[in-house]
């Protein structure tokens, strides 16, 4: 089961990027599937939707710079494609034990490897949760990071520095005590590995 959600989530992600236009309504038909499975087994739209605004606010933002108002739509179907390639990874993490991920990738990759994938994948939500915290904590600080301030490309550098290096910082410490953990269970003294729990 776990491996058909990969050679799933495989093909509709490539499928976002690779697929032409003219299918792309079939593909929006197969995703709200997932998104409804998704909520089904209590994933959080809200996830979605963030994704979808701050894509849509940067990309929008940048091809208004960089070629004005003559490729807006083109900008839209990025962020259409860009979108239907997160909802798949978001429906896996939702769906699928990131232990029973790691079993599987070890079929096709090694056991390292398998490991890093499946720890990412168990990430997600926390991080997720993390950057949530640390945008609050520095719009209470009053830096210029809401969504009208970021209207000004001058206040982009504001949330590099505010947000996305602190998560960046949180994201380092929070792999190196993964890696020790792992160590100080042997992990990866054997080549074939007898449980991911």
């Amino acid at each position: 089961m776990t491996a058909t959600s990969l050679i799933l989530v495989l093909l509709l992600s490539s499928g976002a990027f690779f697929l032409p236009d003219r299918y792309i309504p079939g593909l929006i038909a197969c995703e709200i599937c997932l998104v409804i499975h998704g909520v089904y087994r209590r994933g959080s739209l809200g996830v979605i939707a963030r994704v979808f605004f701050v894509q849509l606010t940067i990309t929008m933002s940048l091809y208004y710079l960089i070629h004005g108002q003559s490729q807006l739509a083109q900008g839209a179907v990025a962020v259409l494609r860009i979108l239907l390639a997160f909802i798949p990874g978001w429906w896996l993490s939702i769906t699928c034990a990131p232990e029973r991920i790691g079993e599987v990738l070890t079929w096709v990759l090694p056991v390292k490897w398998a490991f890093v994938i499946a720890a990412s994948i168990s990430l997600l939500p926390y991080m997720t949760v993390e950057l949530r915290e640390i945008y609050h904590i520095q719009c209470l600080r009053g830096a210029r990071i809401n969504p009208k301030a970021l209207r000004d490309p001058r206040n982009w550098s504001e949330l590099i520095n505010c947000v996305i290096f602190p998560v960046l910082i949180q994201l380092l410490k929070l792999s190196r005590q993964i890696a020790v953990a792992a160590q100080l269970r042997y992990f990866g003294k054997s080549n074939q590995p007898t449980h991911w729990r």
